[in-house]
Formats: structure tokens, sequence, C-alpha cells
């Protein structure tokens, strides 16, 4: 529910706070010696609690405001009501001084009119963020500017802004990785709303406090950089970066000048002097330039996706020695796409330190992906990289928990097997021992062939003549069993197949396994065999592409399917694919790349399977021949 009082101001569109001039909502500039904004009628707490509820509500009436209208409008009114809110924001953070600056103006600027309501809500926002530190204030207003924006632009640009807490934990990890803040030259190549940039500021300014407040704005003039590619987004960073030093500025009566360059990081000639590059890259698939690909060639497999590429333009940026601190998705850490961007870190950027966001929900806005925080070092290490999970609490503090140590594998571009609790590193230890694979046991993995919304005329709902039945991801239930259904919406149970489609048709025994689990999940592997009796009954069926069929090779197979399906809903190798997965997507390739016991190793778990064990005979051989693994 809104505050009452926040109602009223929105309401006030006479307020001081906001003029009309020739149509145009503007701040007044005129500084005032009270800096608690009680014009607006604004209940501000001394804990900031109210400001908070008037940015969250105040974020969620500009989204409303915003999803009405035409992308192009849309966008247009995001950096409109944006600009007018960091309008009023700049000018409230300057009560206290005899004279306010004037808003950086190097850097192009939205200048459309905003309405009544819109203008009132901006003011007000803009007042309640000048009450709290400007990295807390930037980022609620970008997460703001984010949820403005059509969702095509913030795909495109990849716009997610970082919380307050995970910034300063990076920072913190970028100083555990020896980053010298009396002398590093520093950059974020994808700086968004600037909550990097004002945060490396701030640390500079921490520890340099023997300086003068000249030489420090000079020493951050001449050592702090951002590149951006979205020009209000540049504006923004610009205008954090100068609100977080403003005090210093002003006592050395000197204002900073432009550290933020619009540009396309990735078309931008490489400079390898910085000693930190840091930031929260933007993420998503995109299609390149011959030029790019030329250029990023050495990590790149398949599809490229943007966090990739800039973790490698940041390999390139940072001079040996430097050091890289980046927000990113997980998926790198296994995913077949970035097998040449791992082998680029484990020759050329060794990680130190690893930080697991334990809950995706909530941290990055409307966000799917699992998050780390990673450092990397421009050097080779002998020591372990360390792993923590971490834990957001609101946006503003983190939790940390030690999960151990991890080592990179042997063979350049594996993926990487890394604990995130202190319990799996024992687990790690034996993965490490074992040599085999899945196609040691006699199957191999791929994706169900139907992609059903490219055939809805051929699916139907009763048998018919050259129908098969259609496996849905449903059927797999998680006990482990196989129960034939088509219960969810746009699900059909049977469908009929035309000529040339004998591709989709699968006659053959098999293993399903659902192929999209989140963490959140009791398992990332829910397995079912699909039972010869169905198969004998209606001939053959056709599986839809939610699931991954486990088939063996040439219809020839070490351990029979039932067993095999048995193994993989245990828990021990659950928690051993989590160790190895980095995404939502349970794929062909992570599952064929992970560590197993020999195949004679499952000779007990076969009888045990054989004489219809209990679920607690068969975790506990599974966790032996995991944790005390036998001689392959």
């Amino acid at each position: 529910m809104r505050d009452v009082h926040f109602e009223a101001a929105l309401m006030d569109v006479n307020s001081p706070i906001i003029q009309r001039k020739s149509g145009k909502a503007v701040a007044l500039i005129q500084p005032r010696r009270d800096r608690k904004p009680s014009n607006l009628n604004l209940p501000f707490g001394e804990n900031g609690t109210i400001p908070m509820e008037i940015m969250e509500s105040g974020r969620l009436m500009a989204r409303a405001l915003s999803t009405a209208l035409d992308p192009d409008r849309r966008l247009k009114l995001a950096r409109t009501f944006c600009t007018s809110l960091i309008e009023t924001y700049w000018f409230e953070c300057q009560r206290k001084f005899d004279a306010p600056w004037s808003l950086p103006n190097n850097l192009l600027t939205p200048t459309t009119d905003l309405d009544k309501s819109a203008a009132c809500l901006a003011g007000a926002m803009g007042c309640a963020a000048a009450s709290l530190d400007p990295i807390k204030a930037s980022y609620l207003i970008g997460v703001t500017y984010a949820a403005m924006l059509p969702d095509a632009t913030r795909s495109q640009l990849g716009v997610y802004y970082t919380p307050p807490g995970l910034a300063r934990r990076l920072i913190a990890m970028a100083t555990r990785a020896g980053v010298d803040w009396k002398s590093c030259r520093v950059l974020d190549p994808a700086c968004g709303g600037g909550a990097f940039l004002a945060s490396v500021a701030a640390k500079i300014v921490e520890e340099n406090r023997g300086l003068s407040a000249v030489r420090l704005v000079r020493e951050i003039e001449g050592r702090v950089r951002g590149f951006e590619i979205d020009p209000f987004a540049a504006w923004a960073s610009q205008v954090f970066l100068e609100a977080t030093l403003m005090d210093v500025c002003r006592e050395g009566g000197r204002r900073l000048p432009p550290a933020v360059e619009i540009c396309n990081s990735l078309l931008r000639p490489a400079d390898s002097t910085y000693d930190l590059v840091i930031g929260n890259p933007p993420y998503g698939r995109v299609r390149l330039s011959p030029e790019v690909r030329r250029r990023f060639q050495r990590s790149l497999y398949g599809h490229a996706n943007l966090y990739g590429l800039f973790t490698d333009l940041a390999v390139q940026l940072t001079r040996p020695g430097g050091t890289i601190a980046y927000v990113t998705p997980t998926s790198f850490l296994a995913g077949e796409y970035f097998k040449g961007l791992r082998s680029v870190l484990a020759t050329e950027a060794t990680p130190t330190n690893l930080d697991f966001v334990s809950v995706r929900k909530g941290v990055f806005e409307d966000a799917l992906q699992e998050t780390l925080l990673a450092t990397y070092k421009r050097s080779k290490l002998t020591d372990s990289p360390t792993v923590h999970r971490i834990s957001l609490i609101d946006y503003d503090k983190v939790e940390l928990e030690s999960a151990g140590n991890f080592a990179l594998p042997t063979m350049m571009g594996n993926p990487w097997l890394i604990p995130r609790t202190l319990e799996q590193e024992r687990l790690i230890a034996g993965l490490r021992a074992m040599r085999h694979r899945l196609i040691d046991y006699g199957y191999e993995v791929s994706t169900g062939p139907l992609v059903w919304n490219r055939h809805k005329k051929q699916l139907c709902s009763k048998p018919a003549k050259g129908a098969f039945p259609l496996i849905w991801a449903e059927c797999v239930n998680t006990d482990g069993t196989f129960v034939f259904r088509a219960d969810k919406k746009n699900h059909e149970p049977f469908f009929n197949p035309k000529y040339g489609d004998d591709w989709l048709i699968t006659r053959q025994r098999c293993v399903l396994l659902q192929r999209t689990t989140a963490k959140e999940q009791n398992r990332r592997l829910i397995a079912a065999e699909l039972p010869k009796s169905f198969l004998l009954q209606h001939g053959a069926v056709v599986i839809e592409n939610h699931l991954n069929m486990i088939r063996p090779i040439n219809h020839v197979s070490a351990i029979p399917p039932k067993v095999l399906s048995a193994f993989l809903n245990t828990q021990t190798v659950d928690q051993a694919f989590r160790c190895l997965s980095g995404s939502v997507a349970v794929s062909a390739y992570e599952l064929e790349a992970l560590p197993l016991p020999p195949p004679v190793a499952l000779g007990p778990l076969t009888k045990l399977v054989e004489r219809g064990a209990d679920r607690d005979a068969i975790e506990e051989e599974c966790f032996r021949l995991f944790v005390m693994p036998e001689s392959a």
C-alpha cells in the first residue's frame, strides 16, 4: 500500500519543487537550508525507510506509466522521467551549499515534456533519493529506469543494475586480490548507472585521506574511467560519480571533469594499461559483425553472449598483474558455448575468488540467471581460488558463507567443478579422481526433437491411425516414475506425424530427463525410464524438447536404463551435477561431461535396483561410489 503522504505529494502539482516552464517540468535550483523536503509532505524517517518506500512505490508507478506506451514513446518517457528525477535529486543534494552547481551536461540528455502527474512523481522520487547516499540513490534510480525501458531495448542493452551490497562486496574482493587504491587505474567498460564508478571513487577517497581535496579530485580524474553505449546511462553515471564526490569537489573548489565516454566498448581499441577492470557487463545472445567476431574469436564457440565478450575484453584491457572484478551469470562455468572463454581465463586471467549469489529472486530485477561475483588475476597463480556463498540482505547488505576452494581442470576448456557449500568439497575430491563419463556407460544424450509450437496442427487429443503418444516433461515425475499425461496448457497427448517426420519418432528405450530445472528445486536431475512395456504397446513415441533423451549407443549399454534412471535420481549424483552446472538448462554437454564411477563399480547398485531396494539403500550405495571412489 502506498503511503498516504506520498499520494498527497503526487497530487500537489503546485509543489515548489516542480514548476512548469513553457510546458516543461523543471526542478527549481534555488537552494534551501532545510534538506528535508517538507514542502512535499514526505515523512522521512531517520533510518531512511520512508525514502526507500517512496522509491519502491514510485518505481512501480513509473513502470505502470510506461507499459501502456509503444516502444519508441516508452523509451522517450523512461529517459525523460528519469532525467527529471535526477534533476530534482541533484539540486536537492546541494541544499547545504550556498549555490548549486549545474548538472553535468557534457553528455546527451533528453528534453521531451512530462505531464503533471509524471513530473510530480519524478519530483517526489528525486527528493526521496536525495536523502540517501549517492550509491544507494543511483541504484534505486537505475532500477526505475530499467523498469521503464521497452523490453527489447533492455534486452539489447543488457540493462541490470547492481545492488549496492554486491558492489561493495566486489570492491572488497578486488582489494583482497591486490588492487592498490593509492595508485590504480580503473575502468568500467559498461558503467550503466555508475554503481561501480561511484564505489571505486568512494574507495579511492577512503584510502587516500592524507591527500588534499584538490589532489583527490585530480587523482580520480586521471585514474577512473567508464565506457557506456547508452547515452542516458552514461550521463547518469557521470552525475552520480560527481554526486558521490560532491563534498570533496566542493572542498577543493573543483568540479570533476568528464570521466564517462559514450561508446561501444567492443569496437574500441584495447588499452591494456588498467590495474582494475570492474563492472556488471550486459548479457544476452548477440549477433556479431565480422570485425567483432575476429577480435574475440579465441573465446567464441557457437552463439555469442555479451557478457562472455566483455569478459574477454576485460582480459585485453587489464595489464599483466592487474585484476578483473565482474558480476556475471554462472553459465560460463560449464556451458559448451563458453569453453573457449574458459580456456582464455585459465591461461591469461586466473580466478582468485568466486562468490555465488545464493538466491536469484530480488537481486537483479527480472533476471532469471544464477549470478556470481568473480575476481581474476592477470597472472599465473598457484593458490587455489576461494569460493563463497553470498546472500543479499535487502539490497544493501550481504552475508558470506565459505564454500572452500577449487582447482581448474587440467584440460583447457573443460567445465569447472566448483563447490557451492563446504560439504561438497569432499564430493569434488571424489569427482576429480573419476575418469569415466556417460559414454563409458554406453549412452549418449540428445534433446527431444519435437518443438511443439512448430507442429501445432499435428497435435491431437485422442488416439488416431498413425498417431503416437507425445511425451511431455510432465510425464517424468519427481519420484522417478513415468506417467503418460498431457495436463498443461496447450499440451495434447498424441502427435500425428506427416511424411518426412521420421526423425521425430523414437522407437528405442531410453532414460528421459527434464531439461530445465532451477537450483531452488529439491533436485536438478529428474529422470525416469521410458518403459519397455509402453513402447511395445504403442510401437513408438514422440518426445518434446523440454526433455533430454539418454539413449544407448548402437542399442548397447553397460548399465540397464532402469539402473541409470535410479542412479541419476539420487541426491549424490544431483549434488555432483550442481558442482558442474551453471545454468537452469540441464544440457547434453554438461551431462556428458559429468565425472562418473567406472561402470563395473555399479554392480552392487544394479543388484539393489533389480531386487527393488528402498531409496535409502540406493542413496547410501551412490554416496559410497562418489565419496569413496574405486580405482578406475
